[in-house]
């Protein structure tokens, strides 16, 4: 099995310190950095906007993790890859041609997501599987940070991996939401791949460690 891969979202970041936070990731065991893009219309929250994005991706070193919570995320596809974002997930109830969305993210040159709201059933991607690098299981309802986790995502992963086993696929499975010590060796026991953690990050006492002894605990 390959590893696990942490990855901090910035959305819990002390954006009046958002360097210094970058800078902690850089240097920590984090493999990703997440960053949640927010509209104010499909999820009710506004989050970073360009310029900011722009700026994490010039001092951020490891992988740019990009998820739109956004309507009509075709717009800005060559926009974020010029932002420097290396994999871009799109929300499937914001997108009305889904394959042409993920075909443009790829011709854009990034890694195409798709993500599923907690109560959008896995069986939605089934068609369109062999086609996605990752699919992102929100364990909350989309739009703010520190929310509890949704216990029924245990069975969206089991029921997701079986569908990658079963159609021969690498796709990756990233949950985001509620992630924390407690329920992560479940969730990668379920089939996860990637564990976005905020707020069990980025306000614990030392977020250097806490990142350490999660990457540690699912990758023993």
């Amino acid at each position: 099995m390959s590893q696990v891969r942490i990855a901090p979202s910035m959305l819990a970041a002390d954006f009046a310190n958002l360097q210094r936070d970058i800078e902690m990731v850089n240097n920590s065991a984090a493999d990703w950095f997440h960053l949640d893009v927010m509209d104010g219309v499909f999820v009710p929250n506004i989050s970073f906007g360009m310029p900011v994005i722009k700026s994490m991706a010039e001092h951020a070193t490891k992988t740019l993790d990009v998820h739109l919570m956004i309507v009509d995320p075709d717009r800005y596809i060559d926009t974020f890859a010029q932002l420097g974002a290396d994999i871009l997930t799109v929300h499937l109830e914001a997108c009305t041609h889904l394959h042409r969305t993920v075909q443009s993210i790829k011709q854009a040159g990034m890694k195409a997501g798709v993500a599923l709201n907690p109560h959008t059933p896995v069986s939605a991607l089934e068609g369109i599987i062999h086609e996605l690098d990752l699919v992102c299981l929100m364990s909350v309802n989309p739009g703010f940070g520190g929310q509890s986790f949704i216990e029924s995502t245990y069975d969206k992963v089991v029921a997701l991996r079986q569908i990658t086993d079963s159609k021969k696929v690498n796709t990756i499975i990233e949950i985001d939401g509620g992630v924390t010590s407690d329920n992560a060796t479940a969730l990668v026991e379920a089939g996860a791949d990637v564990l976005v953690a905020g707020s069990f990050v980025f306000r614990s006492e030392n977020p250097t460690e806490t990142i350490a002894s999660l990457s540690k605990q699912v990758n023993p």
